[in-house]
């Protein structure tokens, strides 16, 4: 129980946002205050106002909440649980499971708030952290202790590709690997858990979601939450560990709306003025460091497929690959649906890759780039009109885009596909023989939704497919 010094009483209430007044030392900003039967109810020191006011984000909002409650100062953040006991779990950002497996047991809690890694104590590798997705692979290849963003509209597969990655690297995986939901709704949460324990890798990986029905300041402090967990696997426990978040930007939005309940003028398309110092606080603590290497790849809804949005320039800022999703080519039916002239790496360089691998990468993006400059004619006049020279470089560009390509292993149910997990060489062998003009009497149906071009040769492809 809090000395009578650190207990104040609630003077106001509006929606999730309320103010204390407190009679002798006021609490500092970013401190866990309870409140309510038990002090089940959570708030956060957010601001003060007026002096000996503290004006607090209610985390958990109930209808005992009223007028005149006596609230109590922990003097201390909001922590979670870390540790071994973690893995295998679900939970809440309070580190409480939400499993049905039962209670978790930890003994040992971290506050949820961390300082960046300094410069001097990070470490940078220029290793390829493969993915088994060709696309990916091949055009944005991940950089081991770096930062990936999956960018896209709703609808175009950023969740089914961060869910693939899950299953491939997992299973590959010699490290940890955590998923922290944003925003996420409870089916997406409970198809996950399933299929991570159908695959039977569930002990590696830990599970971390402030889900879309709860208040904004569990949504914007849930990623902190996941990031505190994930640092003690890589400072205490020496592991590597691969970090997926899904949805960065409901971080991003879950920020706008706690300020705009704390009444601080919007800025920028209505986002919140600190956006900017909010998401580089998250950011930053992505790093690698001495002890073990932290990957991060992460989804960014694009509001209204605007690549100009404030969230998504500001998301950019920190990454080091970048996948974008195309809507038209979700529409083709060319899933992934990886544009592969949008998308980027700081690694896809000679030094990064190797000449190999930049070679072809290079030489893959310019045949598409001619067939996307060529597709304006041919919808004019017709492929008739273009010079041989032409048509042989649509038809790679075509092949190409179908050998790009892949079933999934997680949508296995849905498409009646097999999924696939392709090497990195085998990506690249392919991707060169096309590009070579071997496979130029075959049709195109045949690169549709495969693995290697080994398919192709041993027969292995039964079913024909194309896409329009």
């Amino acid at each position: 129980m809090a000395s009578e010094g650190r207990i104040g009483h609630i003077i106001s209430i509006e929606g999730t946002v309320v103010d204390i007044r407190f009679h002798d030392r006021v609490p500092k900003a970013g401190t866990r205050l309870l409140a309510g039967h038990d002090d089940g109810i959570v708030i956060e020191a957010t601001n003060f106002p007026y002096p000996g006011i503290v004006r607090g984000i209610v985390f958990n909002p109930t209808s005992e909440l009223c007028l005149g409650m006596s609230v109590h100062d922990t003097g201390a953040p909001l922590q979670v649980p870390v540790g071994r006991a973690l893995l295998g779990r679900m939970v809440d950002i309070y580190g409480n499971a939400i499993d049905g497996e039962g209670p978790l047991f930890s003994g040992q809690h971290r506050p949820i708030f961390g300082h960046p890694v300094p410069l001097s104590e990070r470490r940078v590798e220029a290793e390829v952290f493969e993915t088994g997705i060709k696309a990916v692979d091949l055009l944005s290849p991940i950089e081991r202790g770096g930062k990936a963003g999956l960018f896209g509209g709703a609808g175009v597969g950023k969740t089914v590709l961060i869910t693939e990655f899950i299953h491939n690297m997992v299973a590959e995986y010699e490290g940890v690997s955590l998923f922290c939901g944003i925003g996420e709704r409870s089916r997406e949460a409970e198809e996950l858990y399933r299929e991570m324990r159908d695959a039977g890798v569930l002990d590696r990986v830990v599970m971390v979601f402030g889900q879309m029905n709860e208040t904004p300041g569990v949504r914007f402090r849930v990623g902190h939450a996941a990031l505190t967990m994930a640092e003690y696997f890589r400072d205490a426990m020496s592991r590597d560990v691969l970090v997926l978040i899904d949805n960065i930007y409901r971080f991003v939005q879950a920020g706008s709306e706690v300020s705009g309940l704390m009444g601080r003028m919007p800025s920028r398309v209505g986002y919140q003025p600190s956006l900017a110092t909010e998401l580089a606080g998250l950011e930053e603590r992505i790093c690698s460091t001495a002890s073990g290497s932290m990957t991060s790849i992460q989804a960014v809804y694009v509001p209204a497929d605007d690549f100009t949005d404030p969230a998504a320039t500001h998301t950019f800022s920190h990454l080091s690959a970048s996948i974008a999703l195309s809507r038209k080519r979700a529409s083709q039916g060319l899933y992934p649906a990886v544009d592969p002239l949008k998308s980027f790496s700081a690694l896809l360089t000679p030094s990064g890759v190797g000449e190999r691998h930049h070679r072809i990468a290079s030489e893959t993006r310019r045949v598409l780039a001619e067939y996307e400059n060529m597709k304006d004619i041919i919808a004019m006049l017709g492929i008739d009109e273009l010079s041989e020279t032409d048509r042989a470089t649509v038809a790679t560009a075509r092949r190409l885009e179908r050998f790009l390509t892949q079933p999934f292993f997680t949508t296995e149910r849905f498409t009646g596909h097999d999924g696939r997990l392709v090497p990195l060489d085998e990506t690249l062998t392919s991707c060169e023989r096309i590009l070579s003009g071997e496979f130029s009497d075959r049709p195109e149906g045949d690169f549709y939704m495969i693995g290697s071009v080994q398919e192709i040769g041993n027969g292995t492809k039964t079913r024909q497919h194309d896409a329009a």
